[in-house]
Order: structure tokens, then C-alpha cells, then sequence
């Protein structure tokens, strides 16, 4: 059928109301019936409007590919020129310049709309006009407004943007599920297999942002000979095929894998999207979520380009506070389980998601803002409560046990002037021996599986003194607690790890610096009583309110409290004298930096939803660990066991003094001393060290 056809019945039913709507705009930016400050945000927003419905009328005609590469160019400027830094100082999509320009009691809500309004950007491209039109009838309800005579009341402004969300929350909650798992939903499939890859007027098909790691990115690889292209899918789709192998999921009962790529990597994307045909394995492909009402704010998911302006996600990510409460987190749960059940059958079939990131972004530093939009208490409680309960329904109609992932990732041109060096070296950790791993993880193991807890210090500034409580063997001959991970989901190989027991686990986790999920966090500090964090800090902004804030909502993400859901040892040492030979640690994202150290997870497990599939090391041993005292409870209450999050954090090499397993005699046996690997057999480690 195809996504054109999906849209087909809704867009001719809204023609006649887009053609009225997309009119009445029109004629805004030669009317003066607005007052100041007001009139000049609306002919702003309306001139947006206006230059997204022009797209739109090309898609319909089949012009878009058609457009020269200096028109594209051109586009996708005039498109996103307001989001680029320089100018989004400015613009009525900053909350500071919006509440500055338009006043407390309007401005935030303004620059909320107009945020929101971003979104008719790719779904002109995608030619969804019943999107647009009920965007645009938006802007228009609220225009009308202040039109009147008098100045709306705040409340009426709010109720309008209310009922918006909650009325169509239908139609967001199909667009989720959809997207995730019907394939017949192909506007990305489309581009990244049918087009031509050499001419680069591609990239302006998918409606985002093209930069120069775009272009860059795709013109390096076009140089490549398709052996290394080929080499590179081989590394990722094997990678899923073993995940599904080695915990003892059939594979073959599956129809369809969740491809999550950056733009710029069509050639590697097409040749993994072939791989997965001949393993019987339809690609889907969504857009990353532009929004709270999509499942927006994190990590970049599904198909995307670099951030345009990381500060704009930053400043609206919590733009659900203009209409989240107890009725709307009702009506989402009610609307995500409806859509579930219309796609209940391409769910089931569903693998998981086979998932490429890029790193070399700047470290982000953000700035807070007052004017941007907060959750409050009850706001926090909720949100947890909907992102738990859209977990659980994933879970129920894509059962965590049944499916599996994997992840890899490359640089992009930001990184600096060596990018195609280290990309180069990038693809050779990522296809490292893993037999040669394998062997010398297994002997920390042979100690850790001795082990009653396990001591971790921090050495120089670092301030870490952390002890990890170990789960204990009933029969060490078949049994284990650490996993010997050798790079089939997880790529790179590159480490152990074991889900830890709660109780007594205590301590400080230390960190001076890390980047986490796109943010830079300074002398990040973490205290565990028994397991879950009690304690926190960081010293990013200036006062203590500033820290707490930013690390509730993005490290915690709004939870009062973390479990240690992992502690493993990174073994990577090739990755990590990359490193520092081009000077990236701080870009290294986080899948490669695991590696790279001992690190902590704090939030699920990594076995969260899938605890009772039966997990081997390639010895033969089970692996035990995968529950800790949270997840159990999810026999008897799962809404209490999951958490929907985990976030390593690593300790580098050079800020570590030692991890030491204690004995059950009390008895002491390091891992690492001064930093280097001192288990016998272990010495290779330590040559690129």
C-alpha cells in the first residue's frame, strides 16, 4: 500500500477545511485586526505556515525531487533558519525572547504554539494535510482570539491548547504505533532504497535539517568501495541475528525490524535493510519523535538528522506541562492501547530495533531558563505514570522476551578536521577479535563469580568509593553472575557485567566529567543506600537549585530514585586510546565509552522485561543475575519493577585506582590496580593503556 496511501482517505476528507484554513492564513500578514506586541508573532507563525503549505502543494504535485540541488539547498534554509543559533536569539521560539517580546501572561504559551507549529514541516514532506490542517486550524482558533476587541483571557488560550492535545490524541497514538511496526508505512524505506545515492538532492527528501555532517558524511562514504559498505551492515545485522541466536528466540517467527539510522548513512543503511530481507525481515522506519505528545524529548530515535539547535529541544522539552494532567495521561494510555490492538498483529511479528548512532556533537552545555516551561510535582508523578503504563503496553503487544536489538555507532564530520581517521578507526574497534575478548573477560570472571561484593575506587579527583553487592551462586559450576559480552547486540566488544544485588550496595559513584544522552555533566556525584540512589549533585550551574533541577529531570529522568540496575567493567582499551589519541573522550557516546571503564547503569536492569529467558556465557553457564529487588516485583506489580530508562555511567581509566572482589573468606583478589588490568592472562589489555 504504502505511507501515501495510509493518508489518502484522511487528506481528502480535510481538503475543502486545509483550502479554507490555508486561505484565511494568507491573508493575516496584510491585516492589522491584532494589537501589539501580538500582531507581529502571528504574521511570523503565519508566514511559517504558509512557506510549510508550499511544500506541501510540491509533494502533492511530485515536485519535491525534482527541485535542483540549489533549490533544496535554498528550502531547507528558509525552512529551518530561524531554529539555527544565531538567529534563535531572536525568535518567538525562545521562551526568553517570546516572554520578553510578548509578556508573562502570553508568551509562553505563544512560543509553545509556535514550537508545536515546527512539526508541519515534515509532515508537508510526508504530505500528511490532515496534520496540517489541524495544525493550522489551531493557529487560526487562537489568532481569532486576539482579534477581539478585548484581550482573551489566559485561561481561554490554555483550554484551547488543552483540548488540542487531548481530542487528537488518537490520531498521535496511531502515528506512534504505526510507524513502529506496520511496514507499509515506507516514507524513509522509499528514500533510502529507491533513490539515487550519489546525488545528494536526496538528503532534502526526508523534511529535516541538512548540515554539513549530512552531506560530508554522505559524500565520505560515497567514496568507499562497497566491500567496506557492505562489511560495515554485515557487523550490525549479524549483530541482531546473534542477539536472537545466543538467548534462544526464534527469529524466524518474525516479520519486521525497527531500523533507527542518521541521515547521511543511506549506503550502509541500504545494504543492513538487504541483510535483513534474506533473514526474512521487513524494515519500518519512523521519524524521530518531534514532540512530549509523540514520545519526544531524549535521545535522538528512529530516522534523524544532527540536532539543528540542541538548546530549542532543550528549552521545550517539558512543553507537555501546558497540557498534561490526570485526565490526559488517561486518554494517551486509552488511545496508545487502541492503536496497539488496530496493529496487533504486525506487533507480535515485531524483532526490535536494529539501531546506528553518530557521536562528535560539541558537548552540549545548557542554559536554564525561567521562561521555559516546568512540571510540577503532580505534573512529575503523572508523566512517570504515563511513560510506565506506554512501557507496559509496549511490552504486552511487543513482549521484551521475544524480541531483541542491536546498536553500533560512527562518527560524524563535527568531530573535527580527522573525522575520516577516526571513523576509520571506529569501524575497526567496532569489528574487533571477540574470541581474543572472550578469553580474558572470562578470567575476571572466574574471580568476580567469587566474589561477595566487589570495592571500586576512584583515584586522583575522582572521588568514587563504591561497593557493589554481588548475586551469590548456588552451584558455580553451572552458574555465573557476570555476562562475558562479546559484541553481538552490544557493539563493541568489550565487557562483563552483572546485575547487582540492592542491598549493600552503597557508596559514591564520582564522576569529574561525562556526557550523557547529548548533555555534559560536570563533577557529577551519585549515593547509593542499598541500591537506590539517595543523594545526587553536579555543579554545572551556579546554584545548588539549578543542579538538582537539571538532574531530576534528565539524569533521574523525574524519578524520586534510581536503582544500580548494572555494574560492569569495560575491557576496550583499543577504544579507549583512541580517545585520547584524537582528543574525543568527552564525544564518545555513550555505547562506545561503556567500554571504556568500569561503569553503572542506574534504572533497569539489562535484562528488564526478558528476566526469565534463560541467558549463557559461551562456557555453558547460566547467567543468574538478571533480577534484582525492584524488577521481582514484577510478579506481582509490574507498574513498580520497571523504571523505562538506563543510563550508564563510566569512570575512564585514568580517574580509577582499583576494583577489588572480596571473597567469601574475606579474602581479597584485584581486577584492576592503579588503574591497569592485573588478572593473570589479562596483560594485552594493558598495551594500549
Amino acid at each position: 500500500m504504502g505511507y501515501q496511501e495510509i493518508f489518502r482517505e484522511s487528506n481528502e476528507a480535510v481538503s475543502e477545511r486545509y483550502a479554507l484554513v490555508t486561505e484565511r492564513i494568507g491573508m493575516i500578514c496584510m491585516e492589522e485586526t491584532v494589537k501589539e506586541p501580538y500582531q507581529d508573532y502571528f504574521r511570523r507563525a503565519a508566514e511559517f505556515i504558509r512557506l510549510a503549505s508550499g511544500i506541501l502543494g510540491m509533494e502533492e504535485a511530485g515536485m519535491l525531487e525534482k527541485r535542483s540541488l540549489l533549490e533544496c539547498e535554498e528550502s531547507n534554509r528558509r525552512l529551518f533558519e530561524e531554529l539555527l543559533p544565531e538567529n534563535y536569539k531572536d525568535s518567538y521560539l525562545n521562551p526568553k525572547t517570546a516572554v520578553s517580546r510578548l509578556g508573562e501572561k502570553f508568551g509562553g504559551l505563544l512560543c509553545f504554539l509556535y514550537a508545536r507549529l515546527r512539526a508541519m514541516t515534515p509532515y508537508a514532506f510526508e504530505g500528511r494535510k490532515m496534520h496540517m490542517t489541524i495544525l493550522a486550524e489551531l493557529f487560526m482558533e487562537i489568532y481569532n482570539c486576539f482579534e477581539e476587541e478585548e484581550e482573551p483571557e489566559k485561561q481561554e488560550i490554555e483550554h484551547i491548547l488543552y483540548w488540542f492535545f487531548h481530542d487528537y490524541s488518537e490520531v498521535f497514538s496511531e502515528d506512534k504505533v504505526r510507524d513502529l511496526v506496520d511496514p507499509e508505512y515506507d516514507f524513509f524505506t522509499k528514500i533510502i532504497m529507491e533513490s539515487d545515492l550519489f546525488d545528494l538532492r536526496y538528503l532534502y527528501r526526508y523534511g529535516e535539517y541538512i548540515s554539513e555532517n549530512e552531506t560530508k558524511t554522505a559524500e565520505f562514504l560515497n567514496s568507499l568501495p562497497e566491500t567496506e559498505i557492505q562489511s560495515m551492515a554485515d557487523t550490525m545485522t549479524e549483530g541482531f541475528r546473534i542477539g536472537y541466536e545466543n538467548t534462544g528466540k526464534d527469529l524466524s517467527r518474525k516479520e519486521t525490524v525497527c531500523m533507527e539510522c542518521p541521515i547521511g548513512f543511506e549506503r550502509i543503511v541500504r545494504a543492513a535493510v538487504q541483510n535483513f530481507a534474506k533473514m526474512g525481515l521487513k524494515p519500518t522506519i519512523y521519524r524521530n519523535p518531534f514532540s512530549f505528545a509523540e514520545g519526544g524529548a531524549g535521545r535522538k530515535r528512529g530516522c534523524y538528522a544532527k540536532s539543528v539547535n540542541r538548546q530549542f529541544e532543550f528549552d521545550h522539552k517539558a512543553d507537555g506541562a501546558y497540557y498534561l494532567d490526570k485526565a490526559y495521561a488517561e486518554r494517551r494510555l486509552e488511545t496508545m492501547r487502541a492503536a496497539f490492538e488496530t496493529y496487533k498483529k504486525q506487533a507480535r511479528r515485531h524483532a526490535g530495533p536494529a539501531v546506528m548512532e553518530i557521536f562528535g556533537e560539541l558537548p552540549f552545555e545548557p542554559e536554564m531558563k525561567p521562561e521555559a516551561p516546568e512540571y510540577d510535582k503532580k505534573q512529575n508523578e503523572l508523566l512517570v505514570y504515563q511513560m510506565n503504563g506506554q512501557g507496559q503496553l509496549t511490552n504486552q503487544y511487543i513482549p521484551g522476551d521475544e524480541r531483541s536489538f542491536t546498536i553500533i555507532a560512527y562518527p560524524i564530520p563535527e568531530i573535527g578536521p580527522d573525522f575520516e581517521e577516526i571513523f576509520r578507526e571506529t569501524v575497526k574497534v567496532n569489528t574487533l577479535d571477540y574470541m581474543r575478548y572472550r578469553s580474558m573477560q572470562q578470567k575476571m570472571i572466574d574471580i568476580l563469580d567469587r566474589a561477595e561484593k566487589v570495592h571500586i575506587t576512584g583515584a586522583g579527583e575522582n572521588r568514587t568509593d563504591l561497593w557493589v553487592a554481588v548475586h551469590p551462586l548456588s552451584d558455580p559450576r553451572k552458574e555465573t553472575a557476570f555476562e562475558n559480552c562479546v559484541a553481538d547486540v552490544n557493539i563493541p566488544v568489550g565487557e562483563v557485567f552483572t546485575s547487582p544485588v540492592l542491598e549493600g550496595t552503597n557508596g559514591t559513584l564520582f564522576v569529574t566529567q561525562v556526557y550523557l544522552n547529548g548533555l555534559k555533566y560536570l563533577n557529577l556525584m551519585l549515593e547509593f543506600k542499598d541500591g537506590m540512589i539517595v543523594r545526587y549533585s553536579c555543579t554545572n550551574f551556579e546554584t545548588e537549585e539549578e543542579n538538582q533541577r537539571f538532574l531530576y529531570e534528565n539524569l533521574l529522568q523525574r524519578h524520586k530514585t534510581l536503582p544500580m540496575g548494572e555494574f560492569a567493567i569495560g575491557t576496550n582499551t583499543t577504544a579507549y586510546r583512541m580517545a585520547k589519541t584524537y582528543g574525543i573522550a568527552e564525544k564518545l557516546p555513550i555505547l562506545i565509552a561503556e567500554k571504556t571503564g568500569p561503569h553503572f547503569a542506574i534504572g533497569d536492569t539489562c535484562y528488564s522485561h526478558a528476566e526469565d529467558t534463560k541467558v549463557f556465557n559461551p562456557d555453558g553457564k547460566e547467567i543468574i543475575a538478571r533480577d534484582n529487588e525492584i524488577s521481582i516485583l514484577r510478579k506481582d506489580d509490574p507498574a513498580k519493577a520497571y523504571f523505562h530508562c538506563h543510563t550508564d555511567i563510566t569512570i575512564p581509566y585514568d580517574e580509577l585506582d582499583a576494583i577489588t572482589a572480596v571473597l567469601a573468606d574475606g579474602s581479597c583478589a584485584d581486577v584492576i590496580r592503579d588503574g591497569k588490568f592485573v588478572v593473570e592472562g589479562t596483560e594485552e589489555l594493558n598495551l594500549p593503556l
